[in-house]
């Protein structure tokens, strides 16, 4: 049977058919007689379907020279080639950096990258994760906004493959975790402060439902303790790694009786909050006061004085989870990761 002409451009095709168009699945089912559903059902091997129907959809392929696109290949391996990205806020440049690196990665594997922006809502994380897995991704990079995420969990113990990266959710012990131990680091960094002469340290926390919140304020504290350095309740602050909550929660510390003589942010955007309230008071960075951030960015060498910060390994963070997950969707196993972050020292802490 003569194939048709083929309008150029139809949805769904990627090959070229005998009449000089691309040829699509609708294409493919007028010429074999057919539904959409059937030839769907043919390219999916579905035993189902009558052996004289699959024949004339086989020569319907033929006479089109239709190639299946990457929808209907994955209908025959199911498999999309996709994996999804859920991130806590992509206006944070750790996150951005993080998802290019996951980007880059996957894409060395032979897989696109669907992303979700998070906002730091767990509502619309959840939706994100059900988008993620309608579009039937084969798998999930995930950096939960709140540890206590019901949905998650629930995903996670129903096999999907899932790997957590930077923060992480404690009820789901068989998910890898990908992150960065700045325990040392924050200890040099407390160490760093003790020895230029600051004995007045605030930190302003991560929230509290989150891993990384609770554990770079446990680091914080732990070292305190080891240099004989005071605790007050006062010097500690909770953000929620937003600028906003930065600068406000430095205005709280600037209008005590007895300030802070220096400042942790344990995240890059509250410190910059911090920097604006600072400022905003004609104080100095660091004469008056010393700044230091948890997750260094390019715009810190660039700041004035350029920002002291604890720098992760972002690219590598990126690049680990997705050969954690892609071991996982190929049927390997895949373990942890924990890699270290580094002190990095510069002027707003004093010389």
């Amino acid at each position: 049977m003569a194939g048709r002409p083929v309008t150029p451009g139809t949805p769904g095709g990627t090959g070229s058919s005998g009449g000089g168009g691309v040829a699509g699945i609708k294409d493919v089912a007028a010429e074999a007689r057919v539904s959409v559903a059937t030839v769907s059902r043919v390219l999916n091997g579905n035993p189902a379907v009558r052996p004289d129907t699959r024949d004339r959809v086989h020569r319907a392929i033929t006479a089109l020279g239709y190639r299946p696109n990457g929808v209907a290949r994955s209908l025959r391996t199911d498999q999309t080639r996709t994996l999804g990205l859920v991130i806590s806020d992509v206006l944070n440049p750790f996150f951005t950096a993080l998802a290019r690196a996951v980007e880059d990665e996957a894409r060395a594997h032979g897989y696109s990258v669907v992303f979700g922006n998070a906002d730091e809502q767990p509502a619309l994380e959840d939706h994100h994760v059900r988008t993620l897995l309608e579009r039937r991704v084969d798998g999930l990079l995930l950096s939960p906004t709140d540890d206590n995420a019901s949905q998650v969990a629930e995903v996670a113990r129903s096999g999907v493959p899932m790997v957590f990266v930077d923060r992480w959710i404690p009820g789901c012990p068989d998910v890898p975790v990908v992150r960065t131990d700045g325990r040392a680091a924050i200890a040099a960094l407390v160490g760093h402060l003790h020895a230029l002469g600051h004995r007045r340290l605030a930190v302003i926390t991560g929230p509290s439902t989150t891993t990384t919140g609770n554990e770079r304020l446990d680091a914080f504290l732990d070292a305190l303790d080891a240099h004989g350095l005071p605790t007050p309740g006062h010097y500690r602050q909770e953000g929620d790694f937003r600028a906003e909550s930065g600068r406000l929660a430095t205005a709280r510390f600037l209008d005590l009786p007895d300030p802070p003589d220096a400042v942790f942010a344990t995240d890059n955007l509250m410190a910059l909050g911090a920097m604006d309230e600072i400022r905003s008071r004609a104080l100095r960075v660091p004469e008056d006061i010393a700044l230091a951030a948890f997750d260094d960015i390019p715009w810190f060498l660039h700041t004035d004085p350029p920002l002291t910060a604890i720098a992760q390994p972002t690219e590598e963070l990126g690049h680990s989870a997705v050969r954690a997950l892609v071991s996982l969707i190929e049927g390997r196993p895949a373990r942890s990761v924990t890699l270290t972050a580094d002190l990095v020292p510069r002027r707003s802490c004093g010389e």
